[in-house]
């Protein structure tokens, strides 16, 4: 299998800001009040930040982990065309990261995010007012769940993409 996940560089950043999927861009904007133009390629240099490409090469999405343990992924219109293998990539990234808690929060209206998160093993906290537009947000966590004794993080392995996370969920 072909490495689909590299280190975040600011060019790279840039890209996936100027490919956003409209959801990610909307949350990015309005929910974040920021510029994915900004944030994306200044994130490459905070952190521990990744992009993931697609099996044709197109650049499907960026995330990272800052701030002991902050998760955040943004997406390109690519997840749509290799949603099974983006959903795998995205498993293997939040199941190699050494923090005990991954943490952030996700607009309420990116369904598409929601399922993800669900499938990476994230549980929704609560929903609470956030941003410059005071939007509706979900806290959303994971706790790794370390193996008394041996020091592994252990999590279930990879069976299928989240139902609805698929090519023929788009509008």
């Amino acid at each position: 299998m072909p490495k689909l996940i590299y280190p975040l560089t600011a060019e790279v950043a840039l890209q996936v800001a100027s490919n956003l999927l409209p959801e990610d861009r909307r949350e990015v904007e309005e929910g974040h009040g920021h510029d994915p133009n900004v944030v994306i390629p200044l994130a490459s240099q905070l952190g521990d930040s990744v992009y993931f490409k697609a099996p044709n090469g197109e650049i499907a999405g960026a995330a990272g982990v800052h701030n002991q343990g902050q998760i955040w992924m943004l997406c390109t219109k690519v997840i749509l065309k290799y949603p099974h293998t983006f959903a795998r990539e995205s498993k293997r990234f939040v199941n190699s990261r050494k923090e005990k808690l991954l943490w952030n929060v996700v607009d309420k209206r990116n369904a598409l995010h929601l399922k993800l998160l669900r499938f990476l093993g994230f549980k929704f906290i609560r929903e609470i007012s956030y941003g410059p537009n005071n939007l509706s947000f979900i806290e959303f966590c994971r706790v790794q769940s370390i193996s008394a004794g041996a020091g592994v993080v252990r999590s279930r392995g990879v069976r299928s993409a989240p139902r609805g996370f698929s090519s023929e969920s788009k509008k």
